[in-house]
């Protein structure tokens, strides 16, 4: 198990979205939970988000994944990395590094990147536009952060975007168990100084133009505010050219009654925000279980586990008295409120058992959604190759 040896509250406090800063040891006695063999094997899957960079003699060259074993014969020992986005959603040991951070609002966490690099390898000089946790893994990395400002873009790979440089307010190496946090808009470069593994854990905040656009498309597809402007009390204007400031005003309550609508917008936010970003590792059965199949598993003792990195929220509070939603990878599902305890069980533990959720199995149409979840692929059976 990871432990942060520091304060995550206290850091929220001085650190989070104001400014950059390396925490020497920040996990204790770290130890890597992916080896770069393993990381190698998943930049092969066409399912994983990964990528190939190199920057030999300063010739700048990426490539998207798939990658090929024939190249990883042809490479040689310094200048280049390999990188895995959502390296969490495939690898269990590569999961367990976000547990740590789970008092942050979960919703804003993105994924575990994990990259490897030989000496000298990197991506270059670069902005990101969310907060990410580094952390170092074996071998060792310099690291410059510079200061939020204007930087000019250079374009030396259409896949990286890169910055000309900086002056940097933070040059330091990071070794094993080290941890640099950088929030959005600082400029940043690393480069390994001998083989090295890199942990990211990125939590990305959304824009505002993200969400009036999104939620537009929810209100089309949930044929939502499907309402014409009407005024029976249109007055003859002098110039039919003009927007009147009454028509103005009208058109604008249109738009603002349809933002106002707090139902609609939970049930957004909670499809939006529980909507996974990048693959998901299911593999449903080809055969769906029965009511009776899944109760009879429950009531043997055994577990269900949760795909990682499935996202899987709810509202803290409720308008209605009677019933909660939960919110799995987009889509809705609506529990008696009584069984509340039991849905955040569902929410926060990477697997449960009959003693679990004993409230939630007691209502039939509870039941029938844990029953969808199953055979969805949400969550599944341990298979005794799992357990060996």
């Amino acid at each position: 198990m990871y432990q942060l040896s520091f304060s995550l509250q206290e850091f929220l406090s001085e650190y989070w979205q104001k400014k950059p800063v390396i925490i020497k040891g920040g996990f204790e006695n770290f130890q890597d939970p992916v080896t770069p063999e393993e990381l190698a094997g998943l930049t092969l899957e066409s399912d994983v988000d990964s990528r190939f960079v190199s920057n030999l003699n300063n010739e700048w060259k990426a490539e998207h994944g798939p990658l090929s074993e024939e190249l990883f014969d042809t490479l040689g020992e310094t200048n280049w990395s390999i990188i895995v986005q959502a390296a969490n959603h495939w690898h269990e040991g590569a999961a367990e590094l976000f547990k740590p951070f789970k008092q942050m609002p979960n919703w804003l966490f993105d994924d575990i990147m994990i990259s490897y690099s030989v000496p000298d390898g990197g991506v270059g000089p670069h902005i990101d536009q969310y907060d990410v946790f580094i952390i170092q893994g074996q071998g060792k990395r310099h690291w410059r952060v510079g200061d939020i400002g204007e930087y000019e873009e250079e374009h030396r790979h259409g896949a990286l975007k890169q910055i000309t440089g900086f002056d940097p307010i933070i040059d330091q190496i990071l070794e094993p168990g080290d941890i640099l946090y950088i929030p959005p808009g600082f400029p940043h470069d690393g480069y390994a100084l001998e083989p090295s593994m890199s942990y990211s854990a990125g939590f990305r905040s959304p824009k505002e133009q993200e969400l009036v656009s999104n939620f537009a498309d929810f209100i089309i597809e949930n044929e939502k505010s499907d309402v014409h402007y009407h005024n029976p009390d249109l007055q003859a204007q002098t110039h039919g050219a003009e927007i009147t400031t009454q028509s103005f005003e009208d058109l604008k309550a249109m738009m603002l009654n349809a933002m106002s609508d707090e139902q609609s917008l939970k049930q957004f936010m909670g499809e939006y925000l529980s909507n996974s970003r990048h693959h998901l590792n299911i593999l449903p059965d080809s055969e769906k279980w029965t009511t009776e199949e899944l109760l009879g598993y429950l009531q043997s003792g055994q577990a269900l586990i949760k795909v990682a990195g499935v996202r899987a929220f709810y509202h803290e509070t409720e308008a209605c008295e009677d019933n909660m939603t939960l919110y799995v990878d987009g889509e809705s599902y609506v529990f008696p409120l009584a069984v509340k305890n039991d849905v955040i069980a569902l929410c926060e533990t990477s697997e449960f058992t009959l003693l679990d959720i004993e409230n939630l199995l007691q209502d039939p149409h509870s039941v029938s959604n844990l029953l969808q979840f199953v055979n969805i692929g949400y969550w599944f059976v341990e298979s005794e190759e799992d357990e060996e």
